[in-house]
């Protein structure tokens, strides 16, 4: 009966996380233009309307700082997220994006050890500076 329920009460995915930042259009933009993710408002069951950035099959849900919605985190911060997003594009085709778009990469690219395998990763900031770790899954035998 143990292994039975142990197996029934294990998490699979993450299907959101929430960012308090200072400022959700500004915000929005990053993602939408920068990370490709798609803004989106929607509405909650209380009919308060809120935005998010969807993104493969998850979401991140923004809270405007001093706006927070409850239940929240017990100290919601701007700037304290420290994410890492898988890509399908190559390493190389994100250091081009992000330079037209002039968004300085903080470190990268580096070989970092992720959750799926070995990642080829470069580390940038959003407006709110949090830290946003892009990721291309690689293939161990080659070196970027």
């Amino acid at each position: 009966m143990t292994q039975q329920t142990d197996i029934q009460c294990r998490v699979r995915m993450l299907d959101h996380l929430v960012l308090t930042v200072t400022n959700i259009p500004r915000t929005v933009r990053f993602y939408t233009q920068v990370l490709g993710m798609r803004g989106e408002q929607f509405e909650t069951s209380n009919g308060d309307r809120r935005w998010a950035l969807n993104y493969g099959r998850a979401k991140i849900n923004l809270h405007q700082k001093g706006r927070e919605f409850d239940p929240k985190a017990e100290t919601p911060t701007p700037g304290s997220a420290d994410l890492c997003f898988l890509s399908e594009a190559p390493i190389e085709a994100w250091i081009r994006h992000l330079t037209i778009h002039q968004v300085e990469i903080e470190e990268g690219p580096v070989q970092r050890a992720g959750a799926t395998g070995p990642l080829m990763s470069v580390y940038i900031r959003d407006p709110d500076r949090n830290l946003i770790e892009v990721s291309v899954q690689r293939d161990p035998d080659r070196s970027i």
